[in-house]
């Protein structure tokens, strides 16, 4: 463990220049003591490690100095093969770069740890998209991924949900986050950083302009926040609805995962006739309308009245579509009835960012399709 952190501790001052003890402490998750009695042993060692006094000090290694070693488990190299993921780096424009510089990294490894051949790749692999999701063409990512790394502000033509759908913006770019096989850019504009999605892209100009980066800017921290946020503020609404046990058991597979928690939380004891009542957050009327229906005659909804309206509005519009059993042409009688089963695969996802879609993807058209029949 010592052994482990000394080599770690040498990293980091070589990686970062000055630490202060307390700064190491921290990455290292040891006490400041400790930091010190490790600097004197490395010292004892033979690194040119010292310590600047004052407000802006800290410890240092001597200029040039630099070790080669790395102390690499067995491990560490491992997880090294698996972080190559060719198909997000091909689609930045470095699938050449990351095969040479596995190709690289296999040759400077000792036998034992080189990977011989690419037996972590056969035995883990990435599939980044979600189920039942073509791929987003994407032909501005690597021109976008360019002008990320080289701090270089751009000009894009951008479609968004609202009127009017087509704008164009000026943006510092602050890095690109691929979520669930989709990517966003991540971009100050108007003194905001906002989340705009690569797809949406009509038309990229890189521009002969430095970007202006916020002091201390964390992508990571900055996307998780925008997440979060992002959750939090999809389901504006709830619904009051009863449902039979059975249908509050297959919530878990139909539902989305808010829904289908808040349902189960929130259900009282089952009646005599095994119905049960609860609440489930909405994003809107048409959203919850599309989520009832996949559950059938086994849910009622009791409020709001607006989604009880459209849900009877859709119902009697398929009643007209279908009629009963005897009541239609012979040959619509006699036809077998043909039903479509995707399994237990995740529901579709709504899209954060600049441009949300009107509900969740591949949901709103459904409803749109049949509630304007009366």
């Amino acid at each position: 463990m010592r052994a482990s952190r000394l080599v770690s501790l040498l990293l980091l001052l070589q990686a970062r220049g000055r630490m202060t003890a307390a700064e190491l402490a921290d990455a290292l998750e040891v006490s400041v003591r400790t930091v010190y009695r490790d600097v004197e042993s490395l010292g004892a060692a033979g690194v040119p490690v010292y310590a600047e006094r004052g407000p802006a000090g800290g410890y240092r290694l001597l200029d040039g100095y630099r070790t080669r070693l790395t102390g690499l488990t067995a491990g560490e190299a491992e997880a090294l093969f698996l972080a190559g993921v060719p198909g997000p780096a091909a689609e930045l424009g470095l699938g050449s770069v990351l095969a040479t510089a596995e190709l690289k990294l296999r040759a400077a490894l000792p036998a034992d740890l080189a990977d011989p051949g690419g037996r972590i790749r056969q035995r883990f692999h990435l599939d980044a998209p979600s189920w039942f999701r073509e791929p987003e063409p994407t032909p501005h990512l690597a021109a976008l991924a360019t002008a990320v790394w080289e701090d270089r502000r751009v000009r894009v033509r951008y479609r968004r949900w609202q009127a009017p759908r087509e704008v164009t913006r000026t943006l510092d770019p602050l890095g690109v986050v691929l979520k669930a096989g989709r990517w966003y850019l991540v971009a100050a504009a108007s003194g905001q950083v906002r989340t705009y999605r690569v797809g949406a892209i009509l038309e990229l100009t890189v521009l002969d302009e430095p970007a202006e980066r916020p002091d201390g800017f964390d992508l990571a921290g900055c996307w998780q926040e925008h997440a979060e946020r992002y959750e939090r503020g999809v389901y504006r609404a709830e619904a009051r609805v009863r449902m039979t046990v059975a249908a509050l058991a297959r919530t878990t597979h139909l539902l989305p995962p808010a829904m289908s928690r808040a349902a189960q939380e929130h259900a009282g004891a089952p009646d005599a006739d095994g119905w049960v009542t609860t609440t489930v957050p909405i994003e809107s009327v048409r959203h919850g309308c599309v989520e009832m229906l996949k559950l059938g005659a086994q849910v009622e909804v009791l409020a709001p009245p607006e989604l009880r309206e459209l849900l009877a509005s859709t119902a009697h519009a398929l009643a007209a579509l279908y009629p009963p059993p005897g009541d239609g042409p012979a040959e619509e009688r006699d036809a077998p009835a043909a039903e479509s089963k995707r399994g237990d695969a995740p529901a579709g996802e709504r899209e954060p960012g600049d441009a949300p879609t009107a509900g969740t993807s591949g949901r709103v058209p459904a409803v749109e399709a049949v509630a304007v029949r009366r």
